[in-house]
């Protein structure tokens, strides 16, 4: 039975209240899942404006269509900590990719489209499950190209009793318009700053102009939920925390990433830098990316980081190393 809130007002729902409840009681959700599908028949859900019709069954970057691609859903006990907090965050990993990267750790899924195909009523199900595991949130990882069909799930999964935050969790290469759509429904937002440079996001990601798409995203997503919000136990409700992946040899631009964050979004969000660079995939033997990151490499990169005021910094050394359970 979903949560009446029709007749619940601000101050007597419960503290971890989202968003997308209130959008759902209004018919709001239904309006922008079919908004959202409609991008699909020329489709411009995600920067690469691939111009195919994906409800006709063609693809383009991503090689999805309607079908949902799902490589695993469970509770993950490795993302940052207040994501993860006691019980895990409620992943589902999807299948496809908009980017290309060349160092890609999960391109079974990504590059290769591994995976079960789903409906929006199976998606809603396993975010269901995941909530009756006793996930503190639905953590969608990868999902850009599947917007219009995870606000088709979520419909059903809120009529049916979802009522745990959303966290949107992306390489950050996103469109503005689609992020409007999603405006009152993601209560957090996980992006990547990958890099700094276009000539680099296009050498290594297949991501044109991501300087601009990710700034630009960036601030829409902070506009939506602001800094990062925490509950009395520490897990995280609402708000924005970036990742930014430190690369070998500097290839990420890691101060220039994180100095324009810092001037330009909000010392309040959530900062998570990350050491788990190693080659993979297309990388291996490449004379500049095939080796993992040195410890001095991170060192410089936590330089950089200590010199800015942010209020909540996740870093690679303090994050839990523990197990994760899986159902597939």
């Amino acid at each position: 039975m979903a949560l009446d809130v029709s007749t619940t007002n601000a101050a007597t729902r419960p503290a971890l209240y989202p968003g997308y409840l209130a959008l759902h009681a209004t018919g709001e959700l239904a309006r922008r899942a079919e908004a959202a599908w409609e991008l699909l028949r020329c489709c411009t859900v995600c920067p690469q404006n691939c111009p195919v019709n994906r409800i006709a069954g063609k693809t383009g970057a991503c090689h999805s269509g309607t079908e949902i691609i799902v490589g695993s859903w469970n509770l993950h006990r490795r993302e940052e900590p207040p994501l993860s907090g006691t019980g895990g965050a409620g992943t589902i990993f999807f299948g496809g990719c908009q980017a290309r990267c060349s160092y890609c750790q999960n391109y079974w899924l990504s590059q290769m489209g591994n995976g079960i195909r789903v409906g929006p009523e199976r998606l809603a199900e396993m975010m269901l499950y995941l909530q009756r595991k006793g996930a503190h949130n639905i953590d969608l990882v990868t999902p850009t190209h599947f917007v219009p069909q995870l606000l088709k799930a979520l419909v059903i999964a809120a009529d049916k009793g979802l009522h745990i935050p959303m966290v949107y969790n992306s390489a950050g290469y996103e469109h503005l318009h689609v992020l409007k759509l999603l405006d009152g429904v993601i209560d957090i937002y996980l992006p990547d700053a990958k890099y700094a440079d276009n000539k680099e996001a296009m050498r290594t990601s297949k991501m044109h102009h991501y300087v601009e798409f990710n700034r630009a995203a960036l601030k829409e997503m902070y506009r939506q939920v602001g800094g990062l919000q925490l509950d009395e136990h520490g897990i995280a409700t609402r708000g924005l925390i970036v990742r930014h992946l430190v690369m070998p040899g500097g290839h990420a631009g890691t101060r220039e990433v994180l100095t324009w964050i810092a001037e330009n979004v909000g010392l309040d969000i959530g900062l998570s830098v990350m050491d788990q660079y190693f080659p993979a995939y297309k990388v291996v033997g490449d004379p500049e990316l095939g080796r993992r990151l040195t410890w001095r490499e991170y060192r410089e990169a936590l330089d950089v980081v200590e010199s800015l005021p942010f209020e909540h910094l996740f870093l690679q050394e303090d994050l839990a190393m523990l197990d994760e359970t899986s159902d597939i």
